[in-house]
């Protein structure tokens, strides 16, 4: 799966050149274009990574990223300042407001890339492994291939990104509208209930190779992941 970035910068230009070669380096990406887009957009769905422009129409950098922190859901996902504010004091206060790290502009994509890797290594390693491993499944990405136990599971295009979702986030409770931006993207229209039929085939897979369903249903609220190493 790949990890999902918000970038939040209001300059089209710098926007585009990151969305750009963000998504050239298997990223998913979405842009906020002010402080209160990003609020509503992480709410909407917890970015991986947060990359953050001091200087944003409607609400600043540094206040978004303190009212990011107050939320038990975005309180943990990194989160690097991009500004041209150069002095120390604004680091320190870009720092004191929450921000992981600091970036100013003009910086380099490779160095912005390094920075990026080293948080989410520290904050969500699975995200950038190719083999994940939750009790006795195991996703291999590369290969593109799935095993329950010692035997291989065939699936299908969908089923595989849901599984690998689920594995990279094992006890979370996703709701359809969750697993339909992550897994089918944001720009694309199915229905809620598509998720449904494709959760019955990925359960029918496993369930040849597991002796419990690792796919919780939880009423009214969608869908977790759950074995006994989770």
């Amino acid at each position: 799966m790949q990890p999902y970035i918000l970038i939040v910068e209001d300059e089209d230009a710098l926007a585009t050149l990151l969305e750009y070669n963000f998504e050239k380096e298997g990223y998913e990406v979405a842009i906020a274009i002010d402080g209160e887009e990003a609020l509503v957009m992480a709410a909407e769905r917890t970015p991986d990574l947060i990359l953050m422009d001091w200087m944003l129409p409607k609400l600043s950098g540094v206040e978004a990223c303190r009212r990011l922190r107050r939320r038990k859901e975005t309180q943990a996902t990194p989160i690097i300042m991009l500004t041209a504010r150069a002095d120390e004091t604004d680091k320190i206060t870009g720092l004191d407001y929450g921000a992981d790290d600091y970036l100013v502009k003009p910086f380099s994509i490779p160095e912005l890339f390094a920075r990026t890797r080293a948080l989410l290594r520290r904050a969500k390693p699975s995200l950038l492994e190719d083999v994940i491993r939750q009790g006795s499944i195991e996703i291999d990405n590369k290969a593109f291939r799935v095993k329950a136990g010692e035997k291989e599971v065939h699936l299908g295009p969908t089923e595989f990104r849901l599984l690998d979702h689920f594995m990279r986030h094992p006890g979370r409770v996703f709701s359809r509208e969750q697993l339909l931006d992550a897994v089918w993207g944001r720009d694309v229209y199915v229905e809620a209930r598509t998720v449904d039929v494709h959760i019955g085939r990925l359960r029918k897979a496993l369930k040849k190779n597991v002796e419990i369903d690792p796919i919780r249903t939880v009423r009214s609220a969608g869908y977790a992941f759950e074995t006994a190493a989770s």
